[in-house]
């Protein structure tokens, strides 16, 4: 049964439903069955918000989620983690943190989305609370930048129109210690948006990048990647066409998609279309990525303020990938 708190914290947090559909939010998209499995990627979200933040115990939650089907489950795990995210910050608690030690920590590459997904909710003197401490997991504290894309993610979903239309730029924040590099982590997000703000068109999606200043291309095209592999929502002639207009991003695009194979993988389920899309994006296997990412990996205490660890794997995986040509 609802908690009372719960409930006003999920009016004020998170929206309804309805509101994450293609058409409330304004969308220039045709539905499809495609276009309205896309659609319950937001939905999965706000489902796995409701559950946590009204949640008495962590059984419960993980029972929850437990049911979400496989392809969609992750997203729901997105959802949980912003709303332990937020109590957590509010009441100094360690819900978070026993989620992503636990049941949870297959799927704590999207979670680090969900704290991004909260960091939209809070003020920016609540951010260094967002991200607990996951000493032990592989993924942390390299991966909390996907955080940062999550916000931007957020961010462009919701106010489409100043962030997207506007093409305005988060402010900096030193995430990290690197406020340089927080606008392009953003921008990965906000790429990752444009795939569901176009329903996955693929000539809607590039024209939208392309109407972006030149400097934040690759980081767009790398988020746009990373949404067209774990999200689907194109078929094979679409992805061949993807690869094609990304132009001298390819490798860029590529990135994106090697990060949705490995937290795909990561998770121990990928949905045929995520084997269809890194092949047609990079022309390797899921067990190819999967070893890519091990071997280009780089340790925290290696970055720097003006790369982090984080981007300096990025370009090591970068490298290793073929060029717009596809060779």
């Amino acid at each position: 049964m609802p908690t009372f708190r719960g409930s006003v914290r999920r009016l004020v947090f998170t929206p309804q439903l309805a509101e994450v559909s293609f058409a409330r939010r304004g969308f220039p998209v045709t539905p499809t069955a495609a276009t309205r499995r896309l659609e319950a990627i937001p939905q999965s979200v706000i489902c796995g918000f409701d559950w946590a933040i009204d949640t008495r115990d962590q059984w419960e939650i993980e029972r929850r989620l437990a049911i979400v089907d496989p392809d969609l489950r992750g997203f729901a795990y997105e959802g949980a983690t912003m709303a332990f995210t937020i109590l957590d910050v509010m009441g100094r608690g360690h819900r978070t943190r026993d989620l992503l030690l636990g049941p949870g920590q297959p799927h704590v590459l999207l979670a680090y989305i969900g704290m991004g997904f909260a960091m939209a909710r809070l003020p920016r003197p609540l951010w260094k609370k967002v991200v607990p401490d996951l000493t032990g997991d592989l993924t942390y504290p390299v991966m909390s930048w996907l955080a940062v894309d999550g916000y931007g993610f957020d961010r462009a979903y919701f106010q489409t129109r100043r962030w997207v239309d506007e093409q305005r730029p988060p402010a900096p924040y030193p995430w990290q210690g690197s406020a340089a590099y927080f606008g392009r982590a953003a921008d990965q997000g906000i790429g990752r948006a444009l795939w569901f703000i176009h329903g996955g068109q693929v000539a809607d999606v590039a024209a939208r990048v392309r109407r972006f200043a030149s400097h934040r291309h690759a980081d767009l095209w790398s988020g746009v990647g990373l949404a067209a592999t774990f999200a689907g929502g194109c078929d094979s002639e679409g992805l061949a066409e993807l690869r094609r207009t990304s132009g001298e991003h390819a490798a860029d695009l590529g990135v994106g998609v090697v990060f949705a194979a490995e937290a795909r993988s990561y998770a121990g389920f990928v949905p045929p279309y995520t084997h269809t899309a890194t092949a047609a994006l990079t022309g390797l296997t899921i067990e190819a990525v999967d070893a890519l990412a091990a071997s280009t990996m780089v340790q925290a205490e290696v970055g720097t303020a003006e790369l982090p660890a984080y981007e300096m794997w990025r370009q090591n995986i970068r490298s290793k990938l073929p060029d717009a040509t596809g060779g």
